[in-house]
């Protein structure tokens, strides 16, 4: 029988939404709340604790422990982690295995079908080590390493032709880190695991995907359409190079409803306060009636100042995209797609945008 709580901590809004997303494709009802909830509900339940801009990892750590102590009772818990090691990675998963009552951290952060790989316990973008690729300049969490064996002093280390000894392993405690180049790498480390209510999940959406077909509804859970969309807003706060090839692409799109990312100079958080308002105001006054958010930062402070404590979750249009309607007593029921900033090709934001004027499809 599939389970009937999944419950998935995330360290920001898109790595809620994206580890969520793939249980809703499989036929679970899926949600993504902002902030933490307390205890699991039926279904898939989605926690963005914000812990990726938190003070410092001793605070990310403590949410982290307080939230998996509160859903330990899951069927499955998921701790997200970024496919490119952003974030305070360590602290937050030694900290999820510490409150989830679990012995073991079953870790397999690759992302095939974004190009994100773990070879050797080395993680990869595109075939370059993630702390020599872009990620390593990121601004507000540059990757270190990919070196997972620095990253998690004392964890043991899993390759492919490895997982027949995986279930013997389990018997000890702490971490476990699963290579994996391939969505196959991904379920055969899935179904190596005998009791996978009884370890910890860590991972991107490529575990999340792996997890969410070992573990179909069927039937699946009741789907609601999606209001119509006229006036679609594309909402960019990532400065990563793909986010601005994305952006170029849809400028070039006649009649596109945008709003661009800007140089974090000065006060930081200025431009994100700027923009925030601007989306805010074009809902407000009907110039925009669905958007498309890039960057988990972006994303939280826009449907925070809209008065959304969740998302509903409707689909899975493309690998670790979410798509879903505005929850929450003060909020419009707004149909909206989240991204992370560093996903898709460069027509990405041109087809998210038409996917949302399109409608239920």
């Amino acid at each position: 029988m599939p389970p009937s709580t999944v419950t998935v901590l995330a360290d920001d809004l898109t790595s809620a939404a994206d580890g969520a997303a793939p249980f809703r494709r499989t036929g679970h009802r899926a949600r993504v709340l902002f902030g933490p909830a307390a205890g699991p509900g039926d279904g898939v339940t989605a926690v963005d604790l914000g812990t990726r801009l938190a003070a410092g990892p001793d605070e990310a750590a403590a949410r982290t422990r307080r939230a998996a102590e509160a859903h330990a009772g899951a069927d499955l818990l998921v701790k997200t982690v970024d496919s490119t090691l952003r974030g305070h990675v360590a602290a937050e998963l030694r900290a999820a295995l510490a409150g989830s009552g679990r012995r073991t951290a079953i870790l397999a952060p690759a992302f095939p079908a974004e190009g994100r790989t773990t070879i050797g316990g080395v993680q990869y973008v595109n075939g370059t080590r993630v702390d020599e690729s872009a990620f390593a300049r990121d601004p507000a969490h540059p990757v270190r390493t990919a070196d997972l064996a620095r990253l998690l002093p004392g964890a043991g280390f899993v390759d492919p032709g490895e997982l027949p000894d995986l279930p013997r392993r389990l018997t000890a405690n702490g971490v476990l880190v699963c290579s994996a180049r391939t969505d196959a790498d991904l379920d055969a480390v899935v179904a190596a695991v005998p009791r996978p209510d009884e370890v910890l999940w860590a991972g991107s959406p490529g575990l999340a995907d792996a997890l969410a077909r070992r573990h179909a509804r069927t039937p699946a859970a009741p789907r609601p359409g999606l209001p119509p969309v006229h006036r679609p807003l594309a909402v960019v706060g990532s400065a990563h190079p793909a986010s601005r090839r994305q952006l170029a692409a849809l400028r070039a799109t006649a009649g596109a409803a945008l709003h661009t990312p800007e140089e974090r100079a000065g006060e930081p958080a200025a431009p994100l306060r700027r923009l925030v308002e601007e989306t805010r105001r074009a809902v407000a006054e009907g110039r925009a009636d669905g958007l498309v958010l890039t960057g988990g930062e972006t994303a939280a402070a826009v449907l925070g100042a809209l008065g959304a404590t969740g998302i509903e979750l409707y689909d899975e249009p493309e690998p670790g995209i979410a798509r879903g309607t505005l929850h929450g007593p003060g909020a419009p029921r707004l149909p909206v797609l989240v991204k992370a900033g560093g996903f898709g090709d460069d027509g990405t934001l041109v087809r998210l945008t038409a996917l949302l004027a399109g409608g239920t499809r």
